[in-house]
């Protein structure tokens, strides 16, 4: 008997789309001779199941089931997808933990802290990691201008700190830009992290651990044809993705070896996916942590495993059977 798999997608936030895609990426990646796989769109206006032909099915949250024609469907495993709340700050883990369904990504501790840029960027410089020079800021106190400048400089970067990395983040050049950005990071979180600027090389890599194995995917070089890799970037093309990055076989592999370090010191689980900034130097300077990153066709972790020899679908299985193992 086919084990179910739900993709959970959606989410009220400003990446709701994004995760619909990347739903979309997940469910053509799954091996259907195996798994037998639904879409379920989670919101504040209703958690239903995709059915296809526009038939939806509501779920019960008491027991994550639904119905599907006259049959009552409850899944046995659940591949989160969702960029932002509440899939990617340890919300539903906690609710899949209270249930006893396995799912797809880290536990409910490390996906909060990993949720928070600031407060993960600080732990793990305890470990020795690079990072910009930051500031946290509540927008129920705010901050002048001559503050940001004296603290962090100018070009700096200020963004949302407890949301997704696609809305709300500006590179700010000018005095006169720093509290419109505030404002536009305040939009997608109660706080912003105001970052320093670090000008080099932006790359992203992918890793997975089981088990039976630990998987470290080729890095991808980031070149936006913007002032860094925003939404439009990411989603609509304005940016050159290269995967192997052009990096010398040394420092690639520094890469890698940092990023499995990191996955093992916050005790990650599932895909996720390091992104970097190498300054003069060589030097490896952390930028964020994605717990639940795009999974469309051309996001990075496709490209990354395409790249390794590696088929989405094997990746998939790993983490889901991972999950049924009884390994202490």
């Amino acid at each position: 008997m086919k084990r179910i798999i739900a993709i959970i997608a959606g989410g009220d936030s400003s990446e709701h789309d994004v995760s619909m895609k990347s739903a979309e990426g997940i469910f053509s990646f799954i091996d259907k001779d195996i798994y037998e796989v639904y879409i379920i769109e989670l919101g504040h206006k209703g958690w239903n199941a995709l059915l296809g032909n526009g038939r939806q099915s509501t779920v019960d949250k008491n027991d994550f089931s639904f119905m599907d024609n006259g049959k009552k469907v409850k899944p046995d495993f659940a591949y989160i997808t969702i960029h932002g709340t509440p899939g990617e700050n340890g919300i539903l883990q906690g609710y899949f933990e209270l249930l006893g369904i396995p799912y797809s990504t880290c536990d409910v501790l490390v996906s909060a802290l990993t949720f928070n840029k600031f407060m993960t960027n600080q732990y793990l410089k305890s470990f020795g990691i690079r990072v910009a020079e930051s500031m946290l800021v509540h927008k129920r106190y705010g901050i002048s201008d001559e503050e940001v400048i004296e603290k962090i400089g100018l070009p700096c970067f200020i963004k949302p700190n407890a949301s997704g990395s696609s809305f709300g983040v500006t590179k700010v050049k000018a005095k006169e830009q720093i509290q419109p950005a505030l404002q536009a990071a305040f939009a997608e979180s109660d706080d912003a992290m105001i970052e320093a600027y670090m000008d080099g090389i932006e790359l992203a890599n992918g890793c997975y651990k089981t088990h039976r194995k630990s998987v470290v995917l080729p890095i991808t070089e980031v070149v936006s044809k913007n002032e860094f890799f925003d939404f439009n970037a990411k989603y609509n093309g304005q940016v050159t993705e290269i995967t192997p990055a052009r990096l010398s076989p040394e420092l690639a592999g520094r890469v890698q070896a940092l990023t499995s370090a990191i996955y093992d010191i916050l005790g990650c689980k599932g895909l996720v996916r390091v992104d970097y900034i190498i300054t003069e130097g060589e030097k490896i300077n952390l930028l964020e942590i994605n717990t639940t990153p795009g999974m469309t066709a051309t996001s990075f972790i496709p490209q990354q495993a395409q790249a390794a020899g590696i088929g989405m679908k094997e990746i998939m299985s790993d983490i889901i059977e991972d999950s049924f193992l009884n390994i202490p």
